[in-house]
């Protein structure tokens, strides 16, 4: 049977110690702060992160070189086989397009996985092929189960400044005044590779409740066919404690399900700020 390798990115959230323990090779997202290189889980952490962005420092994500990907991919194959890679959506970054040029020259040795995931979803793919890896799969058959699925997830966000939002263009300086005032709480969401509008409402309590029924709604309508397979997720840029709160909200809303856990990745805090909280539902491979 041939040796597979896991490489995956940080936007999972596996940190570099989780990836240890999984033994999962994991690529730190490089951001620039005020014009300084920073790699997320070595030389910058969740706290020192939202510390900077709390100080409005000017923050830009970036994509890994292809230098260090390849490094990687070289020092994995001189004792594996092959290699299946999992980059965050390619809706979300140009990562993924890189990698899958860059594996051109791998000669089918590196599969790269586009299945449109991020956070907790993405956790979830990496989970799912090292399953699939223990069932005797190749790299091959890894990556086309894994795209197939790619659409079978979703994440329902709410950010709590619109702050952020406005900084990165993505609503009116005007509608985010009023929308201050007015103590309006935008719902987003992520299917496939895009993040967009989902809902408009007043307040946080408005706001979990319009998550937690379009998460239901999508359980009975979208997904009623893999039900059975589905695991719940909650992610967050919040504190732990509002955090552990929001998903025992969740688990009494979906007490029958498996519900995992982990913050948003810093690319997506990025657009959207401190304080967010977010659920998504997705298909496990069994």
């Amino acid at each position: 049977m041939r040796k597979i390798a896991i490489v995956t990115d940080s936007n999972s959230g596996i940190t570099q110690e989780q990836g240890r323990e999984l033994g999962v090779a994991v690529i730190p997202m490089p951001f620039f702060i005020d014009e300084k290189l920073f790699l997320e889980g070595i030389t910058l952490s969740q706290e020192e992160f939202y510390q900077r962005l709390s100080e409005d420092a000017d923050i830009s994500t970036s994509q890994p070189t292809p230098a260090d990907v390849t490094k990687v991919w070289d020092e994995l194959l001189e004792e594996w086989d092959e290699i299946v890679h999992i980059p965050m959506s390619s809706g979300l970054s140009n990562t993924c397009a890189t990698a899958m040029m860059l594996a051109k020259d791998y000669k089918g040795k590196v599969q790269v996985v586009d299945n449109q995931r991020i956070s907790v979803t993405q956790k979830q793919s990496v989970e799912d092929a090292i399953t699939l890896r223990e069932a005797g799969k190749s790299a091959a058959e890894i990556k086309e189960i894994l795209e197939a699925e790619k659409l079978q997830a979703s994440i329902y966000i709410t950010v709590d400044t619109l702050k952020y939002l406005k900084k990165g263009g993505r609503i009116t300086p005007a509608a985010a005044a009023l929308g201050t005032v007015l103590n309006l709480k935008p719902v987003l969401q992520i299917q496939g590779d895009k993040l967009d509008a989902f809902s408009k409402v007043r307040g946080w309590k408005a706001a979990k409740r319009t998550m937690l029924k379009a998460i239901e709604k999508d359980l009975e309508e979208r997904f009623s066919e893999v039900r059975e397979d589905m695991v719940l997720g909650m992610a967050y840029t919040c504190s732990k404690e509002e955090a552990q709160e929001w998903k025992q909200e969740i688990a009494e809303k979906f007490p029958e399900y498996e519900i995992v856990e982990g913050p948003l990745s810093l690319s997506v805090a990025c657009h959207i700020g401190p304080g967010a909280m977010a659920v998504t539902c997705m298909k496990k491979v069994r």
